[in-house]
């Protein structure tokens, strides 16, 4: 089992990295907990002045009625001893009066003195309950205070778990399986599975071929990126490089009939397999006339010899053919009537292989590559271009099945941009002749035809889906993934998406031009992932959005496999499924070569990191070391350099 720490995570060669997925293994917990504060009340004073003041009316009110009468009272018992003082009154009736006015006026205080008191005791009971209502009020602040720091200690925890966790997550399928087919895309996002597929290839000790028939340029930034690791890739441009081309030059004559038998029959749909066998016989007995080693101009020469076709004094002026070859090829097949349809067949192979002339003219030895590019101009013919990535590929395949398997699956890796240019045979035989020679394959197809749709996934091969344009097409991809899956989306891979990198110009030919000594290339350089930033469009782009989209670094959204979805689909985002001994698996990647640049991405894929995690923290909870390791798997450096000229 790989090590799965981030720290540790390094490309692994058994592994096919097709993006980078964005997961949060730790949710964002929010905004922190608000620490309780003291009631408004707590400050104001104990008892309410406005209630003692209402108090003390009411029993003011109440009393007013006893207080007169009590002045009354008073004032009848002062008139009293004056009449008794006066003589006016016998001091009996005086005496009398006065106990009766003052008894009835001391009553009439007592009550006055009891309201008093009874108010005074209810503002103090009022008191009392406050004090013990704050009391109580203070406690419960003191409590909840302690739970606040008790909730904001663990909610800083997962804030700080949440900030610097890995959000980037690679995306791999195992070199187990055979091919990985890629349907819909654009140029651009073509251009960054390409780069980051092939940069990883070519670190894992790999080789790489790269058959562009897209016209695009797609992996220019690939082979930037192999210049600045110190290779030095081999790239032709067809045709112009055709001469410097000497692919298919050391087939044997049966090989290189039914490649040239293949080629013809590209302008031909719906040839049947007799038809091809009769071209294949025709080329056949021709190249046994001609011998070993023969060209393509050696054949097109013989072929109008077959049909008749020309003057044959001027091919044997150019040195093209022989008397003596000349003499053999007119008694091939007879000089009856039914020789038409042989004349006719001839004539059809050299009106089409007339395109290859030059084929390998002009050959050089050429140093050996790591990276191999062989790409259509754009400014060529469409049918010439379907003709000489037919030839390639045809030779390719023949190449292969000539050789020993290798030891190691996807040592070298074939990648055809813009396979549903070339037939179905075509695939198909390439196809079985990777899967023996143990080659990995990789296959993009711009659209589903139905030639696609009945090869997309055949045998053990993963597929991956990118933007489908096309409405049928992306109802064919969401039946294929599964309507049921739901898919998460980082804002970010939208944002750099919309920035988009271009793909201007075109691929530079290495095989045509000499060493002008002029090299500035840094062959010091060590770090793939700087190399990324510097020396690809991908990185440029994704540097400057990251500097202006700094906020939307934790945001995505959820979507389900729909077809308006999947016509939606930025750029870069790549569906990859694949078939495990666990079940099938429906993954979202991003293919952008510069998200290995970011802080927070690892070479782990998500679910060995998520198993990690909760592995540690299943031996914490029991107290016992985690077989994890003693390294918090959430946190840890970027990966480490990666030392592009490394051999494993």
């Amino acid at each position: 089992m790989a090590d799965v720490h981030p720290e540790h995570a390094q490309l692994q060669a058994d592994r096919i990295y097709l993006g980078w997925q964005y997961a949060l293994l730790h949710p964002d917990p929010g905004p922190a907990p608000r620490r309780p504060s003291p009631a408004a009340e707590d400050a104001a004073a104990p008892v309410d002045p406005d209630w003692v003041r209402r108090e003390r009316l009411n029993e003011h009110l109440l009393n007013r009625p006893v207080k007169v009468f009590r002045f009354f009272m008073a004032g009848l018992a002062v008139l009293i001893l004056l009449l008794g003082v006066t003589e006016l009154l016998s001091w009996s009736f005086a005496a009398l009066g006065l106990i009766a006015s003052g008894g009835v006026a001391a009553f009439c205080s007592y009550a006055i003195y009891q309201g008093d008191r009874a108010v005074r005791h209810r503002i103090e009971e009022r008191r009392a309950v406050d004090d013990r209502q704050r009391e109580e009020r203070d406690r419960e602040l003191f409590q909840a205070q302690e739970e606040h720091a008790v909730r904001y200690r663990e909610w800083a925890e997962k804030k700080e778990r949440h900030d610097r966790q890995l959000t980037w997550y690679a995306v791999t399928v195992p070199d187990e399986i055979d091919r990985i087919d890629v349907a819909g895309g654009t140029l651009p996002g073509w251009s960054a599975l390409i780069t980051l597929l092939g940069a990883t290839r070519l670190y894992s000790g790999g080789h790489l071929t790269v058959l562009d028939l897209s016209e695009g340029a797609i992996a220019k930034d690939l082979i930037e990126l192999a210049r600045r690791g110190g290779d030095d890739p081999l790239v032709w441009v067809l045709p112009v490089d055709l001469p410097r081309l000497d692919l298919g030059a050391t087939l044997a004559p049966e090989a290189f009939a039914d490649v040239l038998a293949h080629v013809v029959s590209v302008s031909e749909e719906h040839r049947t397999t007799r038809d091809l066998s009769f071209d294949n016989a025709i080329l056949e007995r021709v190249l046994g006339v001609l011998g070993k080693n023969a060209t393509i101009n050696q054949v097109t020469a013989a072929l109008r010899a077959l049909a008749q076709v020309g003057d044959p004094r001027d091919d044997l002026l150019r040195g093209l053919i022989t008397a003596t070859q000349l003499e053999r090829i007119g008694t091939l097949f007879g000089r009856g009537v039914s020789d038409r349809v042989v004349i006719e067949r001839a004539w059809a192979l050299e009106s089409q292989l007339r395109k290859l002339e030059t084929l390998g003219s002009e050959a050089v030895r050429l140093p050996p590559a790591r990276l191999r590019v062989v790409s259509m101009d754009r400014q060529a013919g469409v049918f010439g271009n379907r003709v000489l990535g037919t030839y390639v590929t045809t030779a390719l395949t023949h190449i292969l099945r000539q050789s020993p398997a290798s030891e190691r699956p996807w040592y070298h890796t074939i990648i055809v941009a813009g396979a549903d240019k070339l037939r179905g045979d075509v695939l198909d035989r390439l196809m079985d002749a990777c899967e023996t020679s143990r080659t990995g394959l990789v296959l993009t197809y711009r659209s589903l035809t139905p030639t696609v749709r009945e090869r997309l996934g055949r045998g053990h091969a993963a597929v991956t889906f990118m933007r489908l344009g096309n409405a049928e097409d992306a109802r064919i991809a969401s039946e294929h993934v599964g309507t049921e899956h739901r898919l998460e989306l980082a804002q970010l891979t939208e944002t750099i998406s919309a920035a988009g990198a271009g793909l201007d110009g075109g691929y530079v030919s290495t095989v045509g031009q000499a060493d002008d000594g002029d090299d500035s290339r840094d062959l010091g350089r060590a770090d793939l992932k700087e190399d990324i930033t510097s020396s690809t469009e991908w990185g440029r782009r994704a540097t400057e959005a990251m500097g202006e989209t700094e906020r939307v670094l934790h945001r995505s959204r959820e979507f389900l496999v729909e077809p308006h979805q999947l016509q939606q689909l930025p750029t870069t985002s790549v569906i990859v499924t694949d078939a495990t001994a666990q079940g099938r698996r429906v993954r979202l990647a991003d293919a952008n070569p510069a998200i290995l640049t970011f802080p927070k991405t690892t070479l782990g894929e998500f679910d060995e990191i998520k198993e990690a995690v909760l592995e540690r923290a299943e031996g914490e909870r029991r107290h016992e070391p985690s077989l994890a390791g003693d390294v918090p798997p959430n946190l840890g450096p970027p990966p480490a350099r990666l030392d592009w000229r490394k051999r494993q």
